[in-house]
Formats: C-alpha cells, sequence, structure tokens
C-alpha cells in the first residue's frame, strides 16, 4: 500500500472543517450522535495524520498507532499540573489535549478509527480487485486467437 499524501492531507483538512462544524451546529445534532461525534471525526483525523506520515503502513497498523494515540491523550487527562492546565486552557490545548478523561471518549475514538480503518480497507480492497481485472477486450481478444 502507498498512500497520496496531498489526497491524505485535504482529507485531515476536511476532517478537521467536519469537527469544527459539528461543535457549531451541535444543537441541530441529536445529542446520542452528538456525545460521539466531534471525538470520534478528531480521532479520524488522528488516524489520517498517522495515514498522512506512515505512507506506507498498512491500515490496521495505522489504527492502532492511532488509536494507541488517541489513548494516551485521553489517559493524560488524568493528570493536572498547572502548566498542562493553561495549555488546555487555549483553544487549541483545548482541543488537541482536551480537559478530562471520559470512558465514552474513549468508545468515541474507537468508533471512530474503527470507521475510518474500515472505509480505507474497502476502498483499498476495492482499488485491488480492479487492478487485479483483467479487461474484457483482453480476454476476448485473447480467446478468438486461440
Amino acid at each position: 500500500m502507498k498512500r497520496n499524501r496531498i489526497t491524505y492531507l485535504i482529507l485531515i483538512f476536511a476532517s478537521i472543517l467536519s469537527g469544527l462544524l459539528s461543535r457549531r451546529f451541535s444543537a441541530h445534532i441529536p445529542d446520542f450522535i452528538n456525545s460521539f461525534l466531534g471525538d470520534s471525526i478528531w480521532a479520524i483525523m488522528i488516524f489520517l495524520g498517522f495515514c498522512f506520515i506512515l505512507k506506507t503502513c498498512n491500515s490496521l497498523k495505522t489504527g492502532l498507532i492511532g488509536l494507541i494515540f488517541c489513548y494516551l491523550i485521553e489517559i493524560s487527562q488524568l493528570y493536572h499540573a498547572q502548566w498542562i492546565d493553561s495549555i488546555r486552557h487555549t483553544t487549541l490545548g483545548g482541543l488537541v489535549l482536551g480537559f478530562g478523561f471520559l470512558w465514552s471518549d474513549i468508545a468515541a475514538y474507537t468508533l471512530g478509527i474503527g470507521v475510518a480503518v474500515g472505509l480505507e480497507s474497502a476502498i483499498n480492497r476495492r482499488r485491488n480487485q480492479k487492478s487485479t481485472e483483467l479487461p474484457a477486450e483482453y480476454l476476448f481478444r485473447r480467446k478468438s486467437n486461440e
């Protein structure tokens, strides 16, 4: 597998935009979906970021690395020192590091990474099937020549 970095960069920005829009329009999204949506999109963005960095790593390994990263960020929210809490109280720091540990965030990260890995794997399987199939014209010409 070899990923196109430009495609993944575009997808990263699209996921950032989607995450910000999900916060902006949260009043219009059902509560059950809204409670998982932002964190799931964040996890997808992390997965895409690792896809960008790990250009040739397979989807499952990249997803596992992304999931561990997300879990570590969530676990870090159990630590409260003045220096890290001051970072968390900035807009970017709050978006990246979060504020408090929640088990629901762990579930949302797992869901987001799972969806992203599943989609990338399905797209790659479909792409590989198409590249291994012989064109009908080739098969027709070959049979008529025999």
